[in-house]
């Protein structure tokens, strides 16, 4: 019987600009880094409450990532989506889509990281 959900994988091209994006921009803790028994490379993120990790893999052997269009995302929640986009914006990563309201009150907006990954924010309604 399944009893939690442990982390989520992500390939990349480019290890260490999708780190920097993780750790700089949105803010995640690089919880560990190692190389697997196939020679995969991978960092593993957490966020700040979260028991979920997400895994960041290299592994040129799989061939080019390829990463389609509206396929796959994270959401993440965050205290207040304008000074988060003004944060992100200044660090070269601006809001490619939103800030959008929606029908509870929260507002969404989303942000590319490297090699096409879409980052949904969500702020809450308070």
């Amino acid at each position: 019987m399944l009893t939690r959900l442990l982390h989520t994988r992500y390939r990349v091209t480019d290890l260490e600009k999708t780190a920097h994006f993780y750790k700089e921009v949105l803010g995640l803790e690089e919880t560990r880094r190692h190389t697997s028994p196939r020679g995969s490379q991978l960092v593993f993120f957490k966020a700040p409450g979260s028991e979920e990790e997400i895994e960041i893999c290299k592994f040129d052997g799989s061939g080019p990532v390829n990463v389609g269009h509206d396929i796959t995302h994270l959401a993440f929640e965050v205290d207040d989506l304008a000074v988060f986009a003004k944060q992100a914006a200044a660090k070269g990563y601006p809001l490619s889509d939103g800030p959008t309201p929606t029908s509870t009150g929260s507002v969404i907006a989303f942000i590319d990281a490297p090699e096409g990954y879409e980052i949904e924010l969500i702020q809450r309604a308070k």
